[in-house]
């Protein structure tokens, strides 16, 4: 075996495998991001579908891999959920499906520890009025802080939602036991499965 090719060998193992940017319905998802001074990965990402309409693509950050609901939910460190629009929705829609999301998912004692942070992202998206196709939100979870929003990357509230229950009770909406897409819970934790008739 030549020198060259030994070399490029020993280079190969020795270089980690570099993740590749995912891109979901033509939204591009950065295989890493940065929480807190966390460095955080691309658990996964997918598209939020109603009937045939892609409604938007969603993206979920974790400290390391997790493949199933509870691991994800009980992932230490920070958090990062991303979403993008691919179709215009009124904000005070949007809150409201997020709300009976949450109550749908969450045990009522978990439900009744996030209510502030439920009450809070509602308001803004109901402030917000409508997402128009290509805007995107944010939310982050930062232990010892909370739970911060972001529209188009601007922090919206000026403080964060204390309540440590809400971002669980959150992320719920698309991993719980009623999720709001099959596939896209599926898409997040990793897992991906072609959608029947697409």
């Amino acid at each position: 075996m030549s020198r060259q090719i030994l070399t490029a060998l020993l280079l190969a193992v020795a270089l980690p495998i570099q993740a590749q940017t995912i891109e979901v319905a033509g939204v591009k998802y950065e295989p890493m991001t940065e929480v807190a001074g966390q460095k955080l990965q691309l658990n996964g990402a997918g598209i939020r579908y109603k009937a045939v309409f892609k409604v938007y693509t969603a993206g979920l950050y974790l400290g390391a891999k997790a493949g199933t609901p509870e691991a994800a939910l009980a992932a230490p460190g920070p958090k990062r959920l991303h979403i993008q629009m691919l179709r215009e929705i009124d904000g005070n829609e949007l809150g409201k499906l997020f709300t009976k999301g949450m109550e749908q998912n969450a045990s009522r004692e978990e439900f009744a520890k996030a209510i502030n942070g439920v009450l809070r992202i509602a308001d803004i998206f109901a402030t917000k009025k409508k997402l128009t196709t290509g805007e995107n939100f944010s939310v982050e979870w930062i232990p010892g802080t909370g739970t911060v929003v972001y529209v188009n990357g601007a922090k919206v509230a000026s403080e964060p939602i204390k309540e440590p229950e809400f971002f669980g009770v959150l992320l719920k909406i698309w991993l719980g036991k009623s999720p709001a897409d099959d596939q896209l819970k599926d898409a997040l934790l990793g897992i991906q499965r072609s959608r029947s008739g697409q």
